[in-house]
């Protein structure tokens, strides 16, 4: 069948595709962009101020990363409600979403902010003082952000299953300039090191925040709030967006929670181990960004397929953006091979950390090129369509199976060090991937979402 013969009759144009798409690889760029500068202003406060910022990150991410999976179960209960062109239910599923996760996220963070100190000693306590000094201090100011982050990456979640990214660009491009005018004014100007970082990330999520919330109340956007605001649950929408949300929150939280296990076995490598994880942290997500704006693009596009009954859409939009990631990937991770070390110039880094960070940073680009784009993409084809049991099954086995014991083998029986993590982790991308393709190319995954809904879940 030729190209004209399969896009007949499509959902989205390329046009749509690509107002879609552009904006979302600007939102990711510029949110990469910002952490990166961060790391850079708080490196001048010293290094050990990076590796207590970047330790606490990853236990704000595991956070974030399950709201973001509630948010994304909402999103594609709404994809679903506009497919099947019902404004009502998209409106009321994106409500009962955003309320959950506003009663969630505070109770997490009253839990973190409250327990600081025994979650830090727990997950971290071998690391040196004054690391854990600034982990403290981050940890408690960035805690107050989670609710308007929540908020915020919700309603976001949203206007990409309206097909807007541009808007939600715009508020991510604000956001950002606000965290780093606030990060170059308490860090250098005010000397408050850490917590002027902290500070800066709280006022730019909670403005982002506010404004956002501000749009969804507007009647003409095809999912809004207008007139559905209270604070009682529908559990019945609730149950629908928890059968999205659950297993790729537990997935997400899981996948973090190991990526915080090794960061404790990091964290034996030494200080400069810990410095060149986190500024490789940082600058690796340049390589997959590509790869993370498209697959919010094909959540949304293939949610809204799957809710007006059009399997054969979702395959062809699913090859045709998978096409897209790898070559947009692939062209980053040459960039990233050629241009590590001009990249590494710009952090302050003793020369033993530069040059951990160059070997993990290039073998990563050569591994985004083989094995990331089925590991990471082509689940959200099929997460749209209600396949989130089976893809958080293989994730978890794959994450404890392969990352986490291959890790610990490569760490204390082969003495690879930071490298060797890295290495396990792209076995856990390999296996993935493999589970993946052999579940797309059955049909089971087509019909699940359509037989719950026809036997009431």
């Amino acid at each position: 069948m030729g190209t004209k013969e399969k896009t007949r009759g499509t959902l989205y144009s390329n046009a749509e595709l690509t107002k879609l798409i552009l904006p979302l690889i600007m939102e990711q760029f510029l949110a990469i962009l910002v952490g990166m500068l961060d790391t850079v202003m708080i490196s001048g406060v010293g290094e050990a101020a990076v590796s207590g910022v970047s330790l606490v990150d990853n236990i704000n991410i595991l956070v974030i990363n399950i709201f973001a999976a509630l948010a994304t179960g909402g999103a594609v209960v709404a994809g679903h409600a506009l497919g099947q062109k019902n404004r009502d239910q998209a409106g009321r599923s994106a409500w009962q979403m955003v309320l959950f996760l506003l009663y969630t996220s505070a109770i997490t963070t009253i839990v973190l902010v409250g327990g600081h100190i025994v979650i830090l000693r727990a997950v971290f306590g071998q690391v040196e003082e004054a690391v854990m000094d600034s982990a403290a201090t981050y940890l408690i100011i960035t805690g107050l952000s989670i609710c308007p982050l929540a908020l915020y990456n919700g309603s976001a979640a949203l206007f990409r299953a309206m097909g807007d990214s541009r808007t939600t660009m715009y508020i991510s491009l604000l956001m950002n300039l606000i965290n780093l005018v606030g990060n170059a004014i308490l860090i250098f100007l005010c000397h408050m090191g850490v917590a002027g970082a902290a500070i800066a990330t709280l006022v730019a999520r909670t403005v982002a925040a506010v404004l956002i919330f501000k749009l969804m109340l507007d009647e003409k956007r095809e999912v809004n709030f207008n007139g559905r605001l209270t604070l009682r649950m529908d559990f019945s929408l609730v149950k629908k967006i928890l059968y999205i949300g659950v297993p790729n929150g537990l997935e997400n939280s899981l996948f973090q929670l190991g990526k915080i296990l090794l960061l404790s076995l990091v964290s034996t490598f030494g200080t400069s181990a810990i410095a060149a994880n986190a500024v490789c942290g940082t600058i690796t997500n340049f390589n997959i960004l590509p790869g993370m704006a498209i697959g919010m693009a094909l959540l949304s596009v293939s949610s809204v397929c799957i809710g007006a009954g059009e399997i054969g859409q979702v395959r062809y939009y699913t090859r045709k953006m998978m096409r897209l990631t790898w070559i947009a990937m692939s062209s980053v991770s040459l960039i990233m091979i050629v241009g590590a070390p001009l990249f590494l110039k710009i952090y302050h880094l003793t020369p033993e950390t530069t040059t951990l960070a160059l070997q993990v940073i290039r073998f990563h680009a050569v591994m985004c090129m083989i094995s990331w784009v089925p590991s990471f993409s082509l689940p959200n084809a099929l997460r749209a369509a209600g396949d989130v049991v089976w893809t958080m099954i293989i994730a978890i086995v794959s994450m404890w199976t392969f990352r986490i014991i291959t890790a610990y083998i490569f760490s204390y029986v082969f003495h690879l060090g930071l490298i060797g993590i890295w290495i396990a982790m792209t076995i856990d991308w390999t296996f993935r991937a493999v589970c993946y393709m052999l579940r797309y190319r059955g049909s089971k995954w087509e019909t699940i979402m359509q037989k719950r809904e026809a036997a009431g879940k």
